[in-house]
């Protein structure tokens, strides 16, 4: 029984890596282009009214930008984040939320 549930935990915890499949910062660092204009290259809304990317968690990023691009994300700024997100791959997500989480606020 205890050698079951050692295997177990071990399964578990490979299946825990593979879930957290992070982008690649350096890629992202190459996919921000249309993202520096209002959140900067740094992550730093270059406005007030643009939130700063830098330091939030990659998982959030990603879940934001994935509901901008279906479409399940209104009001606020949804109207210019929604069109820019339709064109971004789940790849192009992942490396873009890694770059900005990867940053210092």
């Amino acid at each position: 029984m205890r050698r079951l549930a050692t295997v177990a935990l071990i399964g578990c915890s490979v299946l825990a890596v593979d879930a957290q499949a992070a982008g690649d910062p350096a890629a992202g660092e190459g996919k921000v282009t249309a993202c520096a204009a209002c959140h900067g290259t740094d992550g730093m809304g270059t406005a007030p009214i643009y939130p700063n990317l830098a330091g939030q968690s990659a998982a959030y990023l990603e879940s934001a930008l994935k509901a901008y691009r279906a479409g399940e994300r209104g009001g606020g700024m949804s109207a210019i984040m929604t069109p820019q997100a339709q064109s971004l791959s789940d790849e192009d997500i992942a490396d873009i939320a890694a770059y900005y989480a990867s940053l210092e606020p």
